[in-house]
């Protein structure tokens, strides 16, 4: 009975120990979401991943960069098997085709990115401030051609579904990727002091 007893203690231990954890790292992504643009969706996004970030600037800026290439590159899927549909007016074929071409071109710079995150861990001064350097960059090319995807939609011609389903699923992934973009930026500024 006593090691009943002394076994359900020590159980509750972990289990309380687990979750002040967890509350901890998820106070920290809750609170450092306060510093994006979109800071619901970046919760959302977040959340789930708070064993992993901990509370890491690092690992939030890496988790919310990996998030970022997770949804382009289900964005460029879409867009892709798009082509497919039949009936698609020959404007909204193109746009729909240049969207494909600007949305690989953001999983590429999005995933170069993730690769040069990751080689922050091991780099000093100099080469932490050029990796930085790139990833920004790299980063901030990414967001420019979600946005120009947009623009092969605009205007009144373009109404309709193909339009909605393009912009609803290119603008997440602008907002997700302008969020990890923030963390990018925090990370690398608290870095240089």
């Amino acid at each position: 009975m006593a090691k009943l007893g002394l076994s359900l203690l020590l159980l509750c231990s972990i289990l309380y120990i687990a979750a002040a954890r967890n509350s901890a790292d998820t106070s920290f992504i809750k609170s450092s979401c306060r510093i994006t643009r979109y800071p619901v969706l970046c919760f959302q996004c977040l959340s789930g991943y708070a064993s992993t970030i901990r509370q890491s600037d690092r690992q939030l800026a890496l988790t919310a960069l990996s998030v970022s290439l997770s949804r382009a590159r289900s964005a460029a899927v879409f867009s892709s098997n798009l082509t497919k549909v039949r009936g698609l007016k020959p404007r909204e074929h193109q746009a729909v085709r240049d969207c494909i071409e600007n949305m690989s071109d953001t999983v590429d710079r999005l995933s170069h990115s993730v690769q040069e995150l990751g080689h922050t861990g091991k780099a000093v001064s100099q080469d932490f401030m050029w990796h930085m350097s790139n990833v920004q960059t790299w980063v901030s090319a990414a967001l420019t051609d979600e946005n120009t995807c947009l623009d092969g939609f605009a205007g009144r011609v373009m109404e309709g579904n193909v339009k909605t389903a393009v912009r609803s699923r290119v603008v997440e992934v602008a907002q997700v990727t302008s969020n990890a973009l923030a963390f990018i930026n925090r990370f690398a500024e608290k870095q240089r002091h």
